[in-house]
């Protein structure tokens, strides 16, 4: 059998994957079995922060897995401290759990909030988390119950309760809501990556901030896909007047490697104590190295430099022939197509060698955050004659 009869014959079919398989890669480039080359506009959804076989980052890796691969969180490891390190440092928060995961993190997230709640009130009274309409935040039960699309909420119920879905349109509703049940967090994506990237409004992050300060509730951002350079700053909520709680990140954290984080601030720092939450591979050595050569390089020049890509993506397809809206913040950009669907136009970029995404009824483009210029004006000018179609 050929890699695509073993796939149908023994892997569980919960993906529609693409008619290609990749067999090798650099930075922005990949390789399918027949050699065509692919420019990646997709970075594995916002995993591989520098693109494919990162070199740098493949020595950080290879060096620590031939130094101490695992040890369970049983013992102490630099690797994992000093991430925990650098992750406070950069944001000003207090503590760090490890996990695999953005699922995972977003977990993590809820029992922290959960257990703040219960230990203020002294019971379940407030457990209630307010999360928004048209949100993405995992496949767990949990997870899957706090994402705020009926699409999710069939076939595996019973789902967890105690999750509300405010309007992000209408801003009101975070009062209303919080007003009405016994709450004790907000939980939001900046940019709703899976939800059709669409970026919160000014006015309602400013609600969020407002409804948190009267009812005194946590703020819980979601970083797991805008997070760790993607939208143009370390993470998207740096963008914003919020100050939250609580920060779940993953994806691009380690370049590739699966590791997710909930980064807890002041108020919950010391809310996780022994027994109260685990991971057995969570801060694992070789992952922990990964993600450590990741942010040694998200500079102020690096980020200045997605952002300056970011512009040229923009300049380049608004209100070009087939075009609509484009949305999102720095290379988490997405674009609406007016004379196919965007399906339809992922399907053409493929066969004309670049790989783009899609979300709801959008075009996504996720590249590697350091995609050579020369490559990207390539695949964006396969992408408009694409869209032009």
């Amino acid at each position: 059998m050929n890699t695509t009869e073993r796939d149908a014959a023994y892997v569980a079919h919960t993906y529609n994957r693409f008619p290609v398989q990749l067999v090798r890669g650099a930075g922005a480039v990949a390789y399918d079995e027949q050699g065509k080359r692919y420019i990646d506009l997709g970075a594995g959804i916002a995993v591989n922060t520098f693109g494919f076989c990162d070199p740098v980052w493949a020595d950080a890796v290879a060096k620590q897995a031939h130094t101490l691969q695992h040890t369970s969180n049983l013992y102490y490891t630099e690797p994992c401290t000093r991430l925990a390190e650098k992750l406070c440092c950069a944001t000003g928060m207090k503590k760090v759990f490890f996990s695999n995961s953005g699922a995972e993190a977003n977990e993590c997230a809820i029992k922290v909030a959960r257990r703040f709640a219960y230990e203020k009130y002294g019971d379940e009274s407030h457990a209630t988390v307010i999360t928004l309409k048209n949100s993405f935040h995992g496949r767990t039960i949990t997870t899957l119950a706090a994402t705020g699309q009926d699409v999710f909420h069939t076939w595996f119920g019973p789902f967890t309760p105690g999750f509300v879905y405010a309007d992000p349109d209408h801003p009101e509703e975070l009062h209303t809501l919080a007003e009405q049940h016994g709450c004790c967090a907000i939980m939001l994506e900046i940019v709703q990556g899976e939800g059709g990237v669409r970026t919160l409004s000014p006015e309602f992050l400013e609600a969020v901030h407002r409804v948190a300060s009267v009812f005194g509730l946590l703020i819980i951002v979601d970083e797991v896909q805008t997070g760790n350079g993607r939208t143009g700053t370390l993470f998207a909520y740096m963008q914003t007047p919020l100050r939250p709680d609580i920060v779940t990140t993953a994806k691009g954290l380690a370049g590739g490697l699966p590791l997710g984080a909930t980064l807890l601030g002041p108020r919950v720092e010391q809310i996780l104590i022994p027994g109260s939450h685990g991971s057995t591979f969570g801060g694992n050595p070789v992952a922990a190295a990964g993600a450590l050569s990741i942010l040694d390089r998200l500079t102020g020049t690096l980020l200045a430099d997605v952002r300056r890509k970011s512009e040229y993506i923009r300049t380049q397809l608004e209100g070009a022939p087939g075009v609509g809206e484009i949305s999102g913040l720095g290379l988490m950009l997405g674009v609406l197509p007016l004379r196919r669907t965007a399906a339809e136009i992922a399907a053409g970029c493929l066969g004309r060698g670049v790989l783009v995404l899609t979300a709801k009824d959008r075009i996504r483009l996720l590249p590697p955050l350091n995609i050579d210029d020369r490559l990207l004006k390539e695949a964006i000018t396969v992408l408009k004659g694409e869209l032009a179609q």
